[in-house]
């Protein structure tokens, strides 16, 4: 069973599949405690916000509210939503605190493709076929360490930046980490703060790293 924040169609606003027509399954609870985290509202997992599959898949505002879901009844409201998107993604939250093979192989089946964003504080558990967006989260509120195992089977890492420091934060994991030689690294500046942007884009340029702007913030969409 999932515990789901809210289920959307949009487009896919940052990292590799930016553009993207993507359904998201927000899933609730985070025990990372990101202080600049923008979902904040999925965090917790309080009995008093569980609310009706019902409520939950018309839900147009942000809120702690979620409902208890399994894959089938996910993948029946994927087709009752009359959704078209083709990419789905898993997402929180934290969506790796739950075990997601079963999920991601059912859109599979439908011929879907799925992706999963995650902090990397906890065992990756999907389809061999799903990508996996890592954004490692270091010395947070939840004093997690980010998983060697989640950087190895990370397709992309997509790291938040704000200073310097969290640059040389990534520097370190991939030293400490294997990761695939196929691995995608990219920058992302947090909450496009110029001076953010200025420094992913010069190191970008001198490792031959991605940049990841949160295009959606720009379009003002979800």
């Amino acid at each position: 069973m999932y515990k789901v924040n809210e289920i959307f169609q949009t487009i896919q606003g940052e990292g590799v599949f930016t553009g993207v027509p993507a359904v998201f399954i927000r899933l609730q609870g985070c025990p990372v405690g990101c202080s600049w985290c923008d979902t904040k509202q999925t965090w917790l997992t309080e009995p008093k916000d569980k609310r009706s599959v019902e409520e939950i898949i018309v839900k147009t505002q942000d809120s702690p509210h979620w409902c208890q879901m399994n894959t089938e009844e996910i993948i029946r409201c994927y087709h009752q939503q009359g959704y078209t998107a083709r990419h789905i993604v898993i997402t929180g939250g934290e969506p790796c605190i739950y075990h997601l093979t079963e999920l991601t192989k059912a859109f599979e089946e439908l011929g879907c493709r799925c992706q999963i964003e995650t902090s990397g504080t906890a065992e990756v558990q999907v389809s061999e076929q799903t990508w996996v967006t890592v954004s490692p989260k270091v010395a947070m509120k939840g004093r997690l360490p980010v998983l060697g195992s989640a950087m190895l089977r990370a397709n992309e890492i997509k790291h938040p930046v704000g200073t310097r420091k969290d640059i040389e934060q990534l520097e370190q994991l991939l030293r400490q980490n294997q990761v695939s030689d196929d691995t995608i690294i990219a920058l992302q500046p947090i909450s496009q703060k110029p001076r953010a942007t200025e420094l992913c884009i010069e190191v970008c340029t001198e490792r031959n790293w991605r940049l990841s702007i949160q295009t959606h913030k720009y379009l003002s969409i979800a």
